[in-house]
């Protein structure tokens, strides 16, 4: 069993921590150990996260240039499929996910299966999988048979489950050195989200819709996530206005998210973007249309102006911050 992981500063990913909890499940059904393939060379804490999630071996890929590069990294999934033995090669349904298993599937003249919910080797060759369609409206149940599964998870949908002991993961050194066409496609700068919460794995957000008005009326937003601890997202129509980028779209085209809580501000909820929050636990809406799509959708509804409802809400926090951190002050014997 190998694992595609992905991993930043703060060590794996949430996404990949859902898929290698996943891929370990199944590596269970068939009485497979689970690797995992990083590119480059991982840190201390994304070495835990592995030990953590019961990953037996650990492969740094080592290749030829130092950046994203989907074929590069579908040729080294390939080559390592061999060393490990594999009979599944699991990663998370991110962009990069999707990208480099899709491209792992036509190396390999191999079905790929993407959004992946469960999976279960039974009678040897076959795989009993269910698996998100149509943005998650609907759930497929399948058979996949085949020499090796090609399988991405759905993260909105699978838990990261750790060990109850992690165990010993051994690090091996793997390199590969691709043909100079297999870095045709790749990432020539990145610029990074700048701190902050990652969208995909916060716990909270804030998104702002059409209703916010314009660039400027982000302010308060951005404010506003600041002192939930919150990521930003948006709805299409505002990346279409140029007002924020695509990173922060939600939405089936855009980012899927599953918060605890979605504070959707101004946003109509268009099928695009409900499908993109679908797995959020709590949703307040701030909306001046009663009749919005997406008050059918939430817990709460506030019918008011975005504007004016947002900024009250920033003082009103702010206060009670204050005044928290006031009473900490007044109880110490120092003071």
């Amino acid at each position: 069993m190998l694992c595609l992981v992905e991993y930043d500063d703060d060590g794996v990913v949430d996404s990949s921590r859902r898929a290698l909890s996943f891929a370990r499940k199944l590596g269970e059904s068939s009485g497979s150990t689970l690797a995992a393939a990083v590119m480059g060379t991982m840190s201390a804490s994304t070495l835990a996260s592995l030990s953590s999630f019961g990953v037996s071996e650990a492969y740094e890929v080592s290749l030829s240039v130092d950046v994203y590069a989907p074929i590069a990294w579908a040729r080294a999934l390939v080559a390592l499929v061999d060393v490990v033995g594999a009979n599944a090669v699991v990663a998370a349904g991110t962009d990069r996910g999707h990208e480099v298993m899709a491209h792992v599937g036509a190396l390999s003249e191999l079905p790929m299966v993407a959004n992946c919910l469960s999976a279960t080797w039974s009678h040897g060759a076959t795989v009993r999988l269910s698996r998100q369609r149509w943005a998650g409206s609907l759930i497929e149940e399948a058979v996949l048979e085949g020499p090796r599964v090609l399988l991405t998870v759905a993260s909105d949908g699978v838990a990261a489950e750790p060990v109850a002991t992690p165990v010993v993961t051994t690090v091996r050194e793997y390199q590969l050195q691709p043909s100079e066409s297999d870095f045709s496609v790749r990432v020539a700068e990145w610029k990074g989200r700048g701190g902050g919460v990652s969208l995909a794995d916060a716990r909270v957000v804030v998104g702002g819709g059409r209703g916010v008005g314009s660039e400027e009326g982000f302010g308060p937003l951005d404010e506003l996530a600041q002192l939930l601890g919150a990521a930003v997202g948006v709805s299409r129509a505002v990346t279409s206005a140029g007002w924020r980028p695509h990173a922060q779209q939600v939405g089936q085209t855009g980012t899927r998210i599953s918060p605890e809580l979605y504070l959707a501000c101004g946003v109509s909820g268009a099928t695009q973007h409900l499908a993109g929050c679908r797995s959020a636990k709590h949703v307040v809406t701030i909306n001046t249309d009663a009749e919005a799509p997406f008050l059918s959708r939430a817990d709460y509804a506030i019918v008011g102006d975005v504007n004016v409802i947002v900024p009250a809400l920033v003082v009103a926090i702010r206060a009670r911050k204050s005044t928290r951190a006031n009473d900490v002050g007044s109880s110490d014997p120092s003071c």
